[in-house]
This record gives C-alpha cells, sequence and structure tokens, in this order.
C-alpha cells in the first residue's frame, strides 16, 4: 500500500492521531534545540526510527515517538532540561514526579491530557502526551532480565490494587524504587563493567532486552523525519534489522495495536 493511502487510512490530515503527531514533532523540536546547545547526543530510535526511514516520518499508525541516549548524556539532560523548557512541557522522572517509578523518563505536554491503556498513568502528576526518553548503558543479558524481575512487583501492585487504594500501592511502590536506584542497580552497574561494552541495553528495571550494537550507533548521523534532519544511529540498517528483521515489510493493518486508551488536546 503506497505511504499516501496509508496516511488517508490511519492518520488523515486533522485526525486526532494526526494532531497527537504534530504536538510530538512539536515537542521534539524543542528538546531537539536543548540537546544541539548542550551537546547532548540523542537519536530517534524503536518504532520512531522505523517510520522515519519507512516512511519519512511517523508510522502512519503510531501514537507513541521514542528517542534513546547514553546513561551519561541522560543524566546531563535531566540537570539541564527542567531550566530550559518552555511552560507547556516538563521532564518526568522520579525527581519530578514521586510517584513515577519507571527507570527512563518522558517528556510531557502540559495542554493535553492522555490515559494509556495500561493505566499506571493514572498516578503519575504529569499525563499529557508525551515523548519515551529511553537510557542506554552496559549490561549483560542475565543481570537485566534480573533487574525487570524486580521492578515486576511494582507493576504488580499497581495492576491488583483496587480503585481508592492507589496511595497506599504507591507507598509499597515507592519502597520497591529506593531499593533498586539506591541498592540493586548501582551494584548491577559495577558487575557489568566487567563485560564487554560492545554492546548497550534499556538501563535496568526497563522490560526491553534486544541489545543495540555500539558500532551500529556512532558516530550519529541524520535523516529526515516530518521535514526536519534528526539524529539517528551511524547504521539505521543494522540497527532496524536486528529489532526488526525485514523491517521494510508493513505488519497485518486489520491488527494494528494503539498505546492511548483516551487523549483530550486542549489546544
Amino acid at each position: 500500500m503506497e505511504h499516501d493511502d496509508l496516511r488517508e487510512r490511519f492518520n488523515p490530515d486533522g485526525s486526532l492521531l494526526r494532531r497527537q503527531q504534530e504536538r510530538m514533532l512539536e515537542m521534539l523540536l524543542v528538546f531537539d534545540g536543548i540537546c544541539r546547545r548542550h551537546g547532548i547526543r540523542y537519536w530517534l530510535s524503536s518504532g520512531t526510527l522505523l517510520g522515519c526511514v519507512r516512511h519519512g516520518g511517523f508510522i502512519p499508525w503510531d501514537d507513541d515517538l521514542d528517542v534513546e541516549m547514553l546513561r551519561e548524556d541522560y543524566q546531563l539532560l535531566c540537570r539541564v532540561l527542567p531550566g530550559e523548557l518552555p511552560s507547556n512541557l516538563a521532564l518526568q522522572c522520579h525527581d519530578t514526579d514521586p510517584n513515577y517509578f519507571f527507570s527512563y523518563g518522558k517528556l510531557r505536554d502540559r495542554r493535553s491530557r492522555l490515559e494509556e491503556t495500561n493505566q499506571y498513568d493514572r498516578v503519575f502528576r504529569e499525563q499529557g502526551i508525551f515523548i519515551d526518553l529511553f537510557v542506554l548503558e552496559r549490561s549483560p543479558l542475565w543481570l537485566h532480565k534480573l533487574s525487570c524481575a524486580t521492578i515486576g512487583h511494582a507493576y504488580k501492585i499497581l495492576r491488583t490494587c483496587s480503585e481508592g487504594e492507589e496511595q497506599r500501592a504507591m507507598c509499597s511502590v515507592g519502597r520497591w524504587y529506593a531499593f533498586n536506584h539506591g541498592l540493586l542497580y548501582p551494584v548491577f552497574r559495577l558487575l557489568s563493567c566487567l563485560g564487554s561494552g560492545a554492546f548497550v541495553r534499556h538501563t535496568f528495571g526497563v522490560p526491553y532486552h534486544v541489545p543495540r550494537r555500539v558500532a551500529d550507533l556512532f558516530p550519529l548521523t541524520t535523516a529526515e523525519f516530518e521535514g526536519h534532519a534528526l539524529p539517528v544511529p551511524h547504521d539505521t540498517n543494522a540497527y532496524l534489522t536486528r529489532m526488526y528483521g525485514d523491517y521494510m515489510r508493513l505488519p497485518d493493518l486489520d491488527k494494528i495495536q494503539v498505546h492511548a486508551a483516551r487523549i483530550e488536546i486542549m489546544d
């Protein structure tokens, strides 16, 4: 199916999905400008990179936007971003939103409201349209899987707590977060230093295990995404093949799933 036909089917101009994509693009351009000013390396990743290569922008049915960066760049980002963002945007991490328990951050839009299908966001302070800011670092597969098992308890607590019990549940989630990030994950990082630095994975506690080959990432280059030149891995073919196999082949269009259950865009 041609790209124009896909756009007409899934995200025609003026549709709610296209408005969400345009808002995410607006956020990304602000984010990109800040990263460039401070020398923070990041790149389009996962489905966003796939859309960049295959469609020249968003995958027509995609309702999220992902970027990746190394841990040292993320740490710098968390220091500079709050003071650089306009008032309509917010950095969401545990330091800025105490109920937020993920190991990576989000850039949130304050002129919208989004409810995710998993409903974990119901306890977060910021609930607008977002960009995922994924963090990569060195970790062997067995250690990474172990870290995900520990955070799994937090997910289970929120999945099983009944309405009105969120505050009590978040006390338990907070204790798991403090244990993981204060003790367990620092130990895991020390152990990870003993292994090879040829590959990096999502930071500890993020349940995506596919590694990224450092040589495929750097030096970063640029590619056109929705008419803008934005950072992408050095070898996008190797990156996408590792993740998706035959990535230029379209999926079954009748089985497309979205991440958001409800979206409201205020302006």
